[in-house]
């Protein structure tokens, strides 16, 4: 049997060269605050991994995507064991582009900080008299750097978006610049509609895109799942007030409330967060994980 190791890692994620393809594993492991926690969430690599392939489905009207297969027997052999279980995506190999494609649809968290202090996100003017938690009157683009594992993330406006690509790929500069914000802008609304309809509200969201060998662009890595995204219930929700969520954002408000922690999650922090991610996926996808 022939032996992988992978040749980059992330936070989560762990991505091994099969040869025409690449083999992405979705971990156990949770990030917040640009840290890899101590301790492994159960099931939460499979549950990402089985989101990701239901949003890559239901937005491939949109735009192409990079997944082959998550079915472990297409797998090579190295992969078809418990410890890779439901966890694996063959997908297409890409060339990266250097941004995270980031969507807001409702004002929260580092925006809404933002905007108390300057009325704007990320150099974008909005109206007067938004509350926390409010949806935006339309979702806006506001793509970031992508960091490498223990940096941060920069926000970045959309011109600087059109520089960092033109240097990347000369004379594409501003045409993929735009074409990655009219796919990010039209999948989220898509994916946010249908999940509005199953009780849950997609607030923000990220996405990463790449070129095909023919330079055309391909949405990648993992979409609209709670460890790119804001998810919120639609019930109780209320504007005015941060929301209870069945994303990370449980993980990383344990962590403020207790700074000494040393990234370590209580057994009962695991467990909540955990059944967050199930109820979020039996909303979405109509049955239990």
């Amino acid at each position: 049997m022939q032996e992988f190791k992978p040749f980059k890692a992330g936070k989560v994620r762990e991505i091994y060269d099969n040869g025409d393809n690449l083999i992405m594993v979705a971990t156990d492991r949770i990030s917040a605050f640009d840290h890899i926690l101590k301790n492994n969430i159960v099931d939460k690599g499979a549950i990402l991994t089985q989101i990701s392939k239901f949003w890559f489905d239901l937005s491939s009207d949109l735009v192409p995507n990079h997944l082959i297969s998550i079915d472990n027997d297409d797998m090579p052999e190295f992969f078809r064991s418990e410890r890779f279980a439901r966890r694996c995506t063959m997908c297409r190999k890409l060339d990266m582009l250097p941004l995270e494609c980031i969507v807001r649809g409702y004002i929260t968290g580092s925006g809404w900080m933002s905007y108390q202090k300057t009325g704007e996100i990320c150099g974008i003017k909005l109206p007067e008299g938004l509350r926390e938690s409010e949806k935006l009157p339309e979702a806006i683009y506001t793509p970031s750097t992508k960091a490498e594992i223990g940096d941060h993330d920069e926000n970045i406006s959309y011109e600087k978006s059109v520089a960092i690509l033109e240097k990347a790929y000369p004379g594409r500069g501003e045409e993929l610049a735009q074409k990655v914000k009219e796919l990010t802008l039209a999948v989220y609304k898509k994916c946010a509609d249908y999940a509005l309809e199953r009780g849950i509200i997609i607030a923000d969201t990220k996405f990463e895109f790449g070129l095909d060998e023919d330079g055309n662009v391909v949405l990648a890595d993992e979409i609209l799942t709670p460890d790119s995204s804001r998810f919120w219930p639609v019930e109780g929700y209320e504007v005015g007030k941060s929301q209870s969520s069945y994303d990370k954002q449980f993980v990383r408000d344990w962590l403020k409330a207790n700074p000494n922690s040393d990234y370590k999650l209580p057994d009962e922090v695991i467990a909540k967060t955990i059944e967050k991610y199930k109820e979020a996926y039996k909303l979405l996808i109509g049955k239990d994980f």
